[in-house]
């Protein structure tokens, strides 16, 4: 009987023995290399979903750029870059900032209050002059648009027909400086010119400064029917609307000014194709002005914009020869103490490849 007793106790510590090391054997194969690896595997996923999540959200950089004037249809492109998207989409978001008669856009880029600016050619050249270091690195404008306006059926065909004739013109604007040095114009008389022209109306045979793309338009409206003199045919013709940046702003931001540029050209190439619904955007922001008078320069800007050297070269395009020719001709008006090479102040580096 107790032999018996014995051995069922034995039995029972085996049987318990055994499941113990089965147990033990189970917690081995649940920690098992396989099944970390599954988990591991899972968590990575998890990882990568939210990573995949996260680079979808595109961080954009912030710049400014000044017009040159208050909004027109001569910007159409910036608005084009930015209604269109062109900007994001070159990782920029940028906010346009309208110049004017106490709005130097010069000023702002130079004092780093804006990274990009807009200006004519010539007022860039003097600025250099004075110390401001600037560089060019696209246009908007091939020509310049300046003009003589006279009543229709004057007749003035040369600029030296302008003399006998009332001129008004803005003081100190160079291309009146270049005129007088090249024809003799001392039988003119000046009068400072205000933007009312209510003068030029009353005396038919004046002249006076002038856009193509915008007096003849609103002179028009009032019945008055004029013709323009271009002063590029005298050869005077800066570059128009130029884009352009500090030297220690390209310097370091680089990637930056390409991006701007790339937006800059594809947006002007955009607004070519659907200028209209652009043309509006422009007169929300500048409803001063009618919409058929941004119309009227929108059509009337095109061959400033897209024929010359951007007919082969695309828009944008400058070239060394026209900044040198214009940094000649303001040197030899005396208005720079000193001249530059034209590559001091621009560069097509950053141009698409035509």
């Amino acid at each position: 009987m107790k032999v018996t007793v014995k051995k069922s106790y034995l039995l029972l510590v085996s049987i318990l023995f055994a499941l113990l090391l089965a147990a033990c054997s189970g917690e081995a194969e649940s920690s098992s290399p396989d099944s970390s690896e599954s988990e591991g595997t899972d968590t990575s996923s998890s990882s990568d979903s939210e990573a995949q999540e996260g680079s979808e959200e595109v961080s954009l950089e912030s710049v400014k750029i000044v017009l040159n004037w208050f909004s027109k249809a001569q910007h159409g492109g910036v608005y084009a870059a930015r209604e269109r998207g062109i900007f994001e989409e070159n990782g920029l978001e940028v906010e346009i900032e309208p110049g004017g008669p106490q709005v130097s856009s010069i000023q702002m880029v130079a004092s780093g209050s804006s990274e990009f600016g807009l200006a004519h050619a010539d007022q860039m050249v003097i600025a250099k002059n004075q110390g401001i270091d600037l560089v060019a690195v696209a246009t908007a404008m091939q020509g310049s648009p300046q003009a003589f306006m006279f009543h229709e059926g004057e007749g003035v065909t040369d600029f030296e027909e302008l003399n006998g004739r009332t001129a008004y013109i803005q003081p100190g604007i160079t291309y009146w400086d270049y005129l007088k040095s090249k024809y003799d114009l001392s039988g003119v008389e000046e009068i400072s010119y205000t933007g009312d022209h209510a003068n030029f109306i009353n005396d038919p045979s004046s002249v006076s400064q002038a856009f193509v793309t915008s007096e003849p338009y609103f002179l028009g409206e009032e019945g008055i029917e004029t013709e323009t003199l271009l002063i590029s045919e005298a050869g005077y013709d800066p570059y128009n609307i130029v884009l352009y940046v500090t030297r220690d702003y390209l310097e370091s931001n680089e990637e930056t000014v390409q991006k701007m540029v790339t937006s800059f050209v594809k947006g002007w190439n955009s607004y070519k194709d659907s200028p209209d619904e652009i043309t509006e955007v422009i007169n929300e922001a500048n409803p001063d002005i009618s919409f058929e008078a941004f119309k009227f320069e929108q059509e009337t800007q095109e061959e400033f914009i897209y024929g010359g050297d951007a007919a082969e070269h695309g828009v944008g395009y400058m070239s060394e020869e026209r900044w040198q020719t214009l940094i000649d001709q303001l040197a030899e008006l005396g208005l720079l103490e000193e001249t530059f090479d034209a590559n001091e102040i621009f560069t097509t580096e950053y141009l698409p490849e035509n």
